[in-house]
């Protein structure tokens, strides 16, 4: 596949997404990249905004398997993942697929579980496979985790640790909609017996694997590259932050930039692309030292600040 035809994919599936999902077009544009750039999206925002109707809005869209798990305080792992079952008729323990083995898993809330159901989630998301009882099972290609969180209400709640961060390539959040966009929601509600808005299928796994590889053919310049070098460790030299991006935020951040080019209509990365998707990628990454967090610095300020103090290249265009 190459470069025009996968970002009128990438088109297609936005404007089906959006005709359901009452958000605005980056935010949509962001999960995309997230999901081309085969990483897992972490969305923060207050309940009511349309999270869950995003994420099987795009399972629809892509025409994957979709399942949802709501994360309670009382969740298990083997909820998760499965779990070995006695079959009576042969002897044996068969195994029982969980809620995981999907192409597109909602994990709703997943800051209500404790950390060892969390846990469960992270050899799925980091290896593409869960293990349970010493046997391995791998999970559906392509595999990608959309997850929610609340960030006002934090009663009950456990916060997730680095680890667990570390393995979302973006967290973005969707915030309220416009003006226009409510009073369409309204008038949506006004004939309750009307089916909600839904999405079919425009394009297939097939595709969705295919528009995962072209990113490896978007060409990114030797400048770009330095300049996504840079802004990982820019953010280490921070006297506000205490761990700075890793390695891995690195190699994220180049993946999501190759992906957002795709998703703009080019087979070459740009310093916008970087820019416009390094705070989502890093924003969440970042640990800020207790000072900084009692005096309620913002990471997203920080991002801001690393990326205005790192000189853009002057890249000319293919």
């Amino acid at each position: 596949m190459d470069q025009s035809t996968a970002t009128n994919h990438c088109n297609r599936v936005l404007d089906a997404v959006g005709d359901a999902v009452i958000a605005d077009r980056d935010f949509l544009e962001t999960v995309l990249t997230g999901v081309l750039a085969r990483g897992h999206v972490l969305l923060e925002d207050v309940p009511g905004t349309g999270k869950t109707l995003t994420a099987q809005s795009f399972a629809n869209a892509l025409g994957l398997s979709f399942k949802r798990i709501q994360f309670t305080p009382d969740l298990l792992p083997a909820d998760i993942t499965g779990s070995n079952v006695y079959n009576e008729g042969s002897g044996d323990f068969d195994f029982s697929p969980g809620p995981v083995f999907a192409n597109v898993v909602l994990a709703d809330e997943i800051n209500r579980a404790p950390p060892k159901t969390q846990a469960a989630l992270l050899e799925a998301m980091g290896e593409g496979q869960v293990t349970v009882d010493g046997v391995t099972h791998e999970l559906p290609d392509p595999f990608f985790v959309i997850a929610t969180q609340n960030p006002v209400e934090q009663e009950g709640t456990f916060g997730l640790p680095e680890a667990q961060r570390d393995r979302f390539i973006v967290k973005t959040t969707m915030g309220y909609p416009d003006y226009a966009g409510e009073r369409k929601l309204i008038d949506q509600r006004a004939n309750r017996t009307a089916k909600s808005p839904s999405v079919s299928a425009v394009v297939d796994r097939d595709v969705v694997v295919s528009l995962q590889s072209v990113l490896e053919h978007v060409r990114v310049d030797d400048k770009i590259r330095d300049y996504v070098v840079e802004l990982g460790r820019a953010t280490r030299e921070d006297d506000r932050i205490d761990v700075g991006i890793s390695p891995r935020g690195i190699q994220r951040l180049f993946e999501a930039s190759r992906a957002k080019a795709v998703v703009s209509g080019r087979e070459y990365v740009v310093p916008d692309d970087v820019k416009g998707i390094v705070r989502p990628v890093f924003e969440h990454r970042l640990v800020p030292t207790d000072e900084a967090a009692v005096r309620g610095v913002e990471l997203g300020d920080i991002v801001d600040d690393v990326v205005a103090g790192v000189d853009v290249p002057a890249v000319a265009s293919p």
